[in-house]
């Protein structure tokens, strides 16, 4: 008799499913016509870029012809937006697939990783996926990076080691000189994976900020996605800036066609929207001001370069269940962080609405 808790890896058993922010589609179906706030997934409230929407529509006759295989014309796009060459950009079914792409490529099992704690948790997945050691490099108690910790805990047997900056869910960034440090003191066989996916709403000068310059160390790669500032979540595009090498390696255990031919049209659009970007931008700069008045209340806030905000609530499921009644999602759950709920910036009166809310909720929890 076929039993799959026998035939299955082992492993697998111990990896904890991924829970995304509920859907539009679920809230609707629990909370029915209700004017909805939906700020639990770090998503583009001002949606998708204008320029994309219009480059995709036009390519929808050619769904029958199967795309580029290796997105070639959008590398071309991302090297000149970057100033960097083709074969140093790796494209690929967002952000996520290459975490799981990288850690397929270098992880062996018993191998391990580095990432800050608290941190996204798709790192880890990567790596229970491999059977590799997750050692986690705790942050600061004010979410700022700790490079001692991160050096202490690299071995031998340290194959990648995670930065998230802006850091989710902390917002809080890692600095140049930092970065600068660490690169200087750790192992030459750590390869590093900088996640800049929220980069391009920070505006800290003393954080630590991609250039070609980076590029001459072989040993690190930097992660970028269209999902965050363009607003194309949906698309599934993320892509990598380093060593071609690398990546010649990482293309032998990607699938073929991993980015679809709708996807790829409208990220190269999307680069050039640069009006959608200006107003992305300044509604993040805008919300975090508005975020302001939590402190004002009594909340700690934690101080955020990205387009959401940490916020210390007292019992975070209790407020996010609380919050949930009122057809107002945030999100909370995430390890080590029970006392805190994430908020993604939404428009100007969604967030007077969360704000409200979040001032009567914490007060009666």
């Amino acid at each position: 008799m076929f039993n799959p808790n026998v035939q299955v890896r082992p492993n697998v058993k111990d990896i904890e499913p991924y829970k995304p922010g509920l859907s539009n589609e679920q809230l609707r179906k629990e909370l029915g016509d209700r004017p909805l706030v939906k700020l639990n997934s770090n998503e583009n409230t001002l949606g998708p870029s204008p320029m994309a929407l219009r480059a995709m529509e036009h390519e929808l006759p050619k769904l029958h012809l199967y795309p580029d295989g290796g997105s070639d014309l959008v590398k071309a796009a991302i090297a000149e937006h970057h100033d960097v060459q083709p074969d140093q950009v790796f494209v690929g079914n967002g952000s996520d697939d290459i975490i799981k792409l990288l850690s397929e490529t270098f992880l062996d099992a018993g191998d391990e990783i580095v990432t800050p704690f608290p941190t996204f948790s798709q790192y880890t997945f990567g790596a229970q996926v491999m059977k590799a050691k997750v050692n986690l490099a705790p942050l600061r108690a004010d979410f700022t990076y700790d490079i001692e910790a991160l050096l202490a805990a690299v071995t031998e047997r340290t194959k990648l080691l995670y930065l998230c900056t802006p850091n989710n869910p902390t917002g809080t960034v890692l600095k140049q000189v930092e970065f600068d440090e660490l690169m200087e003191r750790l192992p030459e066989h750590v390869f590093v994976i900088v996640d800049m996916a929220y980069d391009n709403y920070a505006t800290d000068p003393e954080r630590f900020q991609f250039n070609a310059q980076a590029l001459k160390r072989p040993n690190v790669c930097f992660l970028h996605t269209f999902s965050k500032l363009y607003g194309l979540a949906g698309l599934r595009v993320g892509y990598a800036i380093g060593n071609p090498e690398v990546f010649a390696y990482v293309h032998r255990v990607r699938e073929p066609f991993n980015v679809n031919r709708i996807a790829q049209v409208g990220a190269i659009a999307a680069l050039s929207d640069f009006e959608h970007v200006k107003r992305s931008q300044a509604l993040a700069l805008a919300s975090r001001r508005q975020y302001q008045a939590l402190r004002e209340m009594g909340m700690y806030v934690v101080p955020s370069e990205a387009n959401f905000v940490l916020v210390q609530v007292g019992d975070g499921m209790r407020v996010f269940e609380a919050l949930r009644k009122q057809a107002i999602l945030v999100r909370a759950g995430f390890a080590g962080l029970e006392s805190y709920v994430r908020i993604s910036f939404g428009t100007e009166s969604e967030n007077e609405v969360c704000i409200a809310a979040l001032r009567k909720v914490v007060a009666q929890v």
